[in-house]
């Protein structure tokens, strides 16, 4: 009953959903379900009341088993360059020295890339760590500005000065991709940057679990026997200077593009791979065909195709040199670059390149 009870008084501190739908007094309908319910013991009906408030609370409050379990301790999965320009990073979980690996790799590929924007693919990304969401945020803003509190005080960007500057180029567009497995510290840190107005978001909500959470180990093991079962509860919001807590509903994108979980995954592995077909309930098949995938890192694969004079007109008008397109052989096909079939990163490189443009215009 102390659990219960534990839980009950979160719930309604959070919520008043249930109370409003089943009444406040938990005690008394918990008493005359004791007394009355046919054919369920005492153990099932505590044990019911139990799963019945987790469910509720859900994600503020969940059992796991391997609580302290370092899945991928690479905080970068995957960097590149995409059509000459435009680099992109995707995060395997915001933990601590990511800013430090994230600032490497962006050194290495400007060294030898004119870059003209950034991809963050924070996509599947999580993590519990807001410091490290602070520090990887930091050099994106170009001056000291609050930015974060997660319980132990509000914590500021550090002041950039003529001496010691932003480590990044503020003239580049930034597109950050999002889905509702974003969560935790790389929502923390999509949410900085998306209040300071230094990227823009695309993709799905993100989860809204943005939370310092504390665990307690239940005496209970999961059913195996082997395994020790934690109880891990929500218990301070984490705050976004000038926004305050993110919401239990997630960020909402500037740009939403809505796909299946599965698809989305295998565009993680190539999202070059082939369009999935057509699903009658849905713009894509929840569950693809999956050929060949390969590394997001292999851009270097080239197609073969004949142009037509759409192509042709286009790229004149974009300054590529139509000799460099085609090699000498028995195939006089153009060896042209392979396409972005994923939606949602093809339409953050669109993005930037409309805004690239616009930073070049002058009014």
């Amino acid at each position: 009953m102390k659990l219960i009870n534990l839980l009950l008084s979160l719930f309604l501190a959070t919520t008043t959903t249930f109370a409003a739908n089943v009444g406040a007094d938990f005690d008394e309908i918990h008493e005359l379900l004791r007394k009355n319910l046919a054919g369920v013991a005492d153990t099932e009906l505590e044990q019911a009341a139990i799963q019945g408030l987790i469910n509720q609370l859900h994600p503020l409050v969940s059992v796991v088993t391997n609580a302290g379990a370092v899945t991928n301790p690479t905080p970068l999965a995957t960097t590149s360059v995409l059509e000459g320009a435009y680099a992109y990073f995707r995060f395997n979980q915001i933990i601590h020295d990511v800013d430090k690996e994230f600032g490497a790799a962006l050194k290495r590929i400007a060294a030898t890339n004119k870059l003209k924007g950034l991809v963050l693919d924070l996509r599947f990304t999580e993590g519990d760590d807001y410091s490290a969401a602070a520090a990887l945020a930091d050099p994106f803003l170009p001056a000291r500005q609050p930015m974060i509190d997660w319980g132990e005080g509000l914590k500021h960007s550090t002041t950039k000065t003529e001496s010691q500057p932003s480590t990044l180029n503020p003239q580049l567009p930034i597109a950050i991709l999002v889905n509702t497995q974003t969560r935790g510290a790389a929502e923390a840190f999509a949410a900085i940057l998306r209040r300071s107005d230094i990227g823009l978001l695309l993709g799905d909500n993100s989860s809204g679990q943005a939370y310092v959470t504390r665990d307690f180990t239940l005496k209970s093991p999961d059913p195996s026997g082997r395994r020790a079962r934690v109880l891990r509860i929500a218990t301070t919001p984490v705050k976004i200077a000038g926004g305050g807590p993110i919401d239990r509903k997630g960020l909402t994108p500037d740009i939403k593009i809505q796909i299946p979980l599965a698809d989305e995954r295998a565009f993680l592995q190539d999202p070059y791979r082939p369009l999935p077909r057509l699903a009658a309930g849905g713009p894509m098949s929840a569950n693809p065909t999956s050929t060949n995938l390969t590394s997001a890192a292999g851009t270097n694969r080239t197609s073969r195709r004949r142009l037509n004079e759409a192509e042709l007109v286009r790229m004149q008008r974009e300054g590529i040199d139509l000799d460099s397109e085609f090699l000498p052989g028995r195939d006089s096909g153009p060896l042209r670059p392979p396409v972005i079939t994923d939606p949602v990163l093809a339409r953050a490189i669109d993005l930037l390149k409309g805004l690239s443009v616009v930073n070049r215009r002058t009014f």
